[in-house]
């Protein structure tokens, strides 16, 4: 620990309603079987967002948010295993599971009973160190930079546990074209799948993208496709889509909801549902999702779209995300790795 930082910046979440507060706090040694991983990356996800907002209820006291974290192993405590200094990993959500849960058990750690979650109830990366269990951190193909690597750690793992749901239909809507919708979309047209793409109201940036992915069609949310679906994932957090979605899906059809928050749905009619149509959600991930969907990605390959901001710049950022204004996703860069970052970015495009 030596040649370590005794000391690291970090944003850290100190209640409702109030702006990320820079501050710095110690770099301590991993103990048992986790590692102390120097950030590279970390992405904001509309979970951070929850967070804050304070959707998600009893978050740890001063909490240091973020869940898509891409960096290097620079210590190991003494039970750590996969892992040897200097490896690239990616930390996501789920931080950690009890193994013994009856979900746990029956291969649904998803769903575990006791479980941490990175970025609310265990520390995130909007800090330049985290301590990780390395049971719960994955190896990085190493075609993505840190900063293109952070979305998969999140939208691509969470998008892809949704997409597993409806990968056999013929024709896929995504409703909410984010971070999350940008991934899942380049999956299906790899799949062959047609992708019919659902954004805000004249949002003309977000249906370019999806159309320059791949997408057959793309429109504002309360518009009908030109043909029914099969299947279809609302990401955005509305619960009024979820009629809208029902309502573009043909008989048999399933609606998969892959936000942990979502606001109130409306009443609507049983037409909607009738004719097996299902409505089902997706809760977390499991290790088994983050590995296959880790070596899947660079076959399709999956190319994030992703707008850099300093770590000190992380309120900035989330106001951006808030406001509906981005396109594709948004990484924060701790001090120092910035210029890398872009530059490894330019060159690959």
């Amino acid at each position: 620990m030596s040649k370590l930082a005794k000391r690291m910046s970090v944003m850290q979440f100190d209640g409702v309603g109030r702006p990320l507060r820079p501050a710095t706090r110690a770099v301590n040694p991993p103990t048992g079987r986790n590692v102390l991983v120097e950030i590279g990356a970390c992405g904001i996800c509309r979970t951070d967002l929850h967070v804050l907002d304070g959707d998600l209820r009893h978050p740890k006291r001063n909490v240091i948010p973020g869940h898509e974290v891409i960096g290097r192993v620079v210590a190991r405590g003494p039970e750590a295993r996969g892992f040897k200094l200097g490896d690239r990993v990616g930390v996501p959500w789920l931080g950690f599971t009890c193994g013994r849960c009856r979900f746990c058990r029956s291969g649904r750690e998803n769903l575990c009973e006791k479980p941490k979650f990175t970025g609310y109830t265990l520390d995130g990366g909007y800090a330049d160190y985290i301590t990780a269990d390395s049971h719960y951190a994955f190896a990085i193909p190493p075609m993505y930079t840190d900063a293109e690597a952070a979305p998969l750690m999140c939208a691509g793992l969470i998008g892809y546990r949704c997409w597993k749901l409806v990968q056999d239909a013929h024709r896929l809507g995504i409703y909410g074209f984010g971070a999350a919708a940008h991934i899942v979309a380049q999956l299906a047209v790899f799949a062959g799948q047609e992708v019919y793409a659902f954004t805000r109201e004249g949002d003309a940036a977000a249906q370019r993208l999806a159309r320059s992915l791949g997408a057959a069609w793309a429109g504002a949310s309360e518009e009908m496709p030109p043909r029914l679906l099969d299947g279809a994932i609302v990401f955005a957090p509305v619960g009024g889509l979820v009629p809208l979605g029902l309502a573009a899906l043909d008989r048999g059809g399933t609606l998969v909801l892959g936000g942990i928050h979502m606001s109130e749905i409306p009443a609507f009619s049983y037409d909607l549902l009738w004719e097996e149509r299902v409505v089902r959600s997706v809760a977390n991930l499991t290790r088994q999702d983050a590995i296959e969907f880790l070596e899947l990605a660079p076959r399709v390959p999956i190319r994030p779209h992703v707008t850099t901001y300093p770590l000190s710049d992380a309120n900035a950022a989330i106001k951006v995300l808030r406001g509906g204004k981005l396109v594709g996703a948004a990484v924060l860069l701790p001090p120092g790795r910035g210029d890398a970052a872009a530059t490894a970015m330019r060159r690959r495009r």
